[in-house]
């Protein structure tokens, strides 16, 4: 397993005591994530938690077979009053009753019983709600991997625009450093004022500062990452793939034109309108009787001392084989009023079937729309970016070629960054609208 292979490669050196560094690719995370994420890992438990409800569910239906063991000292065997006539009569006793002892000391059974179910309706509907219940639990784990893919891949792309912004502002803060030299330098000669060189350092500060809440951000967003797959917050994490490697146009175009899949909430409404049914069903068939099998074999014995009772010869030998018919006749209305209910409940699922199907087509379109407009917004963001580069190169030419201002310089850099800031906002927005729509196509 993919996982397990990881574990491997991080403790091929154990005696390194350096931060343990994982490299992965969006599909090498996601595939982690699905072995790694608690919601994931929990899903999987609830399905075999599912399988084992099967085996419960099924097992009424095979023999039941007990045994037991009773040892019986009677400490005070009660009494019990007879009339004193006929063959009681004493006439040595003044009184109408007699008071005798019907009992010994000691008393013991051993018994087996078995008893067979032969015919209940409501196992046999029972038996197909526990698979449609496996079933549904099959549904809700493949929900839960569909919102950790969605989760994991949103954390994935932010990690790679803060990185991405990251190394831009940094870039953006080397430049800002070499034109601060460079005026500082025009200004020591004097060819520039002071202010010049003021502008650029308010602005060298302003970067520095927008870098360190990047870096921040770079941080929450890699640990937030870590998180969702379930992997150790003490690891190092490093992403081989960046922005341009994800936003495939061809892939795009065929996400739009596609009209996706069946979703797994229709599989899950459409098991839970199949479990009331079949609670309804059991219902009706409670009013059929129900026939079991039984049979008992047991030994007993008796005696007055302790030790004479284990005696082979004190054990007397007991069976029983008989049927047992139970007839429901009147319940007060019981089962009438959950009849009712589970009709309206089978009502309520069909209208939220409907709901959902309307719903779904109103997601696709949505998500396709969305989706159009941010990759629209992200090419007019882009065509800003390298014009506002274009408008810097010229405007610190212009300045070093001493026809240009410094301030025009500053306000260059300004717009350049704002630039570069819209564009990785429209390319992070148009990477989540991508998922979006592999989400509402059911392909994700």
């Amino acid at each position: 397993m993919f996982a397990l292979s990881i574990l491997f490669l991080l403790m091929g050196n154990v005696g390194v005591q350096a931060q343990k560094v994982v490299e992965l690719t969006l599909e090498e995370t996601l595939s982690y994530a699905m072995e790694n994420n608690v919601e994931a890992k929990n899903a999987q438990l609830e399905t075999l938690i599912a399988r084992a409800t099967v085996i419960e569910r099924r097992a009424p239906g095979l023999p039941q077979v007990s045994a037991n063991l009773d040892f019986t000292h009677n400490a005070a065997i009660p009494i019990q009053f007879v009339p004193n006539e006929g063959a009681f009569f004493q006439p040595d006793v003044d009184s109408d009753v007699l008071p005798l002892r019907f009992g010994v000391n000691y008393s013991s059974i051993l018994a087996a019983r078995v008893n067979q179910m032969i015919f209940d309706g409501s196992y046999f509907v029972g038996l197909r709600a526990a698979n449609t219940f496996k079933m549904l639990t099959d549904f809700d784990r493949m929900k839960t991997e569909i919102d950790v893919r969605e989760t994991v891949k949103k954390a994935y792309f932010t990690v790679l625009v803060n990185e991405q912004r990251y190394n831009l502002v940094q870039a953006n803060l080397s430049r800002l450093d070499t034109l601060l030299k460079e005026t500082q330098a025009l200004y020591e000669a004097g060819f520039a004022e002071k202010i010049d060189v003021s502008r650029i350092k308010v602005q060298r500060n302003n970067t520095q500062s927008e870098l360190d809440r990047i870096n921040t951000a770079y941080q929450i967003s890699e640990q937030l990452l870590k998180l969702q797959m379930g992997m150790p917050m003490e690891y190092e994490l490093r992403l081989k793939e960046n922005l341009s490697d994800l936003n495939i146009s061809s892939e795009i175009s065929s996400l739009m034109e596609s009209q996706g899949q069946r979703r797994v909430e229709i599989d899950q409404l459409q098991t839970n309108l199949e479990l009331v049914g079949l609670d309804l069903k059991n219902n009706q068939v409670q009013y059929m009787p129900q026939l079991n099998a039984f049979a008992t074999y047991q030994r007993n014995a008796a005696a007055q001392n302790i030790g004479s009772i284990w005696q082979s010869d004190r054990w007397f030998t007991g069976a029983f084989i008989g049927l047992s018919l139970n007839i429901p006749i009147f319940d007060g209305l019981a089962k009438s009023a959950r009849i009712q209910q589970n009709r309206v409940q089978i009502r309520q699922l069909e209208n939220q079937n409907f709901f959902l199907e309307q719903n779904i087509e109103l997601e696709k379109f949505q998500a396709k729309i969305n989706l159009r407009n941010g990759l629209n917004t992200l090419r007019v963001q882009e065509e800003n970016r390298d014009l506002a580069l274009e408008v810097f190169r010229m405007a610190k030419i212009k300045f070093e070629e001493g026809v240009g201002s410094n301030l025009e310089v500053v306000e260059a850099d300004s717009a350049l960054k704002e630039a570069e800031s819209n564009y990785f906002s429209a390319l992070y927005d148009a990477l989540v609208a991508k998922v979006d729509l592999e989400k509402a196509l059911g392909i994700l």
